[in-house]
């Protein structure tokens, strides 16, 4: 926009007051623009981050260990899930890496898991069981 009001004729002070920015940035983004054109006002380099604290590979074993194995089997605890609890133990145990319970939660996220709540599934039941259930309910809520 900048650029733009810039090419129509208007002051770089008058731009800035436009867009709400300092006039430096004004003449900043018109360089920009005649150095590489929209390509390069566009460009942004963002700064790397700092290093993750567990390799690609390491989070991917954990991804898996996550979708194939229960802590029960490993025994690890007597939970039928992994929580961030139990990884962090995991992790650290494993790895030798302290990590909070809520980048944990990120990297699953980031590795494409959510966290739900366990749900139950319950065997068939017995049709007849359930049909006599149903008369002595009908039986108790009429008397």
């Amino acid at each position: 926009m900048a650029v733009r009001l810039v090419m129509e004729g208007y002051l770089g002070k008058e731009v800035a007051s436009m867009v709400n920015v300092c006039r430096q940035t004004v003449s900043h983004y018109v360089s920009l623009f005649n150095e590489g054109g929209l390509e390069l006002l566009l460009h942004r380099d963002f700064a790397p981050g700092r290093e993750p604290f567990l390799t690609e590979e390491q989070q991917e074993e954990i991804k898996q260990l996550v979708l194939t194995t229960t802590p029960v089997e490993l025994g690890w605890d007597v939970a039928s899930a992994w929580n961030t609890k139990l990884l962090q133990s995991y992790v650290e145990k494993h790895f030798g890496v302290c990590i909070s319970r809520e980048a944990l939660r990120k990297l699953l996220h980031r590795k494409g898991l959510s966290w739900t709540r366990p749900t139950y599934t319950l065997a068939k039941g017995d049709p007849d069981r359930q049909k006599n259930f149903e008369k002595q309910i009908d039986f108790i809520k009429k008397t």
